[in-house]
């Protein structure tokens, strides 16, 4: 063999090792490139995963919240009939000349009074001479204004209204002037 031959030999061989290797980098790089957009595929799903468990968690947490404010509106509207038994009650009391009783009767009144303010209950204000506003009354009936100034507006409060935590629970019950 002469050395040009082993040269072109050498020569041919390495240009097939060159060959093969720039393939087998080519092979390595799409490789990577495909591990790459697996991991961000993982990743993205990953961020979605724990955007929606947090979601989740929010929601969860408000519906939590909602049973509890229902169910303390549904309490609380079945003490209000006892609240206005006992504001009945304690204007009869007060009649009768037995001091101690109305007083016993009244502190067992603001008792209850405090409790429901402290679970949110507030009685609705109103006064007759007030403008009259469906968002808060309840028109029972209406009647011949007595003055001028009194048309369209509260003569007299018949039963209070009150709100839990701002939303009206029970509407004042008024009487209108024509």
């Amino acid at each position: 063999m002469s050395e040009n031959t082993i040269n072109e030999d050498l020569n041919n061989e390495i240009s097939e090792n060159q060959e093969t290797a720039s393939e087998n980098m080519v092979t390595e790089k799409s490789e990577v490139e495909i591990l790459k957009e697996e991991l961000q595929k993982e990743k993205d799903q990953y961020l979605r995963l724990f955007a929606e468990f947090d979601n989740f968690k929010k929601r969860t947490s408000k519906e939590r919240f909602d049973i509890f404010k229902t169910a303390n509106a549904e309490v609380i509207s079945a003490l209000i009939p006892v609240l206005d038994d006992f504001e009945r009650g304690m204007k009869e009391i007060e009649k009768s000349e037995n001091n101690e009783l109305f007083t016993g009767i009244q502190l067992i009144h603001n008792k209850l009074n405090e409790t429901l303010r402290a679970k949110g209950l507030k009685p609705v204000e109103v006064n007759a001479g007030d403008d009259f506003d469906t968002d808060k009354h309840e028109a029972i009936t209406q009647i011949p204004a007595p003055t001028e100034d009194l048309k369209g507006k509260i003569v007299d409060v018949v039963e209070t209204g009150y709100a839990l935590n701002d939303k009206i629970i029970r509407f004042a019950k008024v009487v209108i002037g024509q």
